[in-house]
């Protein structure tokens, strides 16, 4: 992520998959998601949105 457009964008992204995050930080790449969370569903909504995903 380079800019706080893409914070929003994968913010929206993850709300619209029915999971608001946590936090999204732009200089770590990081989003933290609540416990039971469609991760999922969630990382096929950030795909979509043009992001890739590393699960940690």
């Amino acid at each position: 992520m380079d800019c706080d457009g893409c914070v929003k964008a994968v913010t929206r992204a993850a709300t619209g998959a029915g999971t608001a995050p946590l936090s999204v930080d732009l200089k770590s790449g990081e989003m933290r998601l609540p416990a039971g969370a469609d991760v999922a569903a969630i990382t096929k909504a950030v795909e979509r949105a043009g992001f890739g995903i590393a699960a940690s």
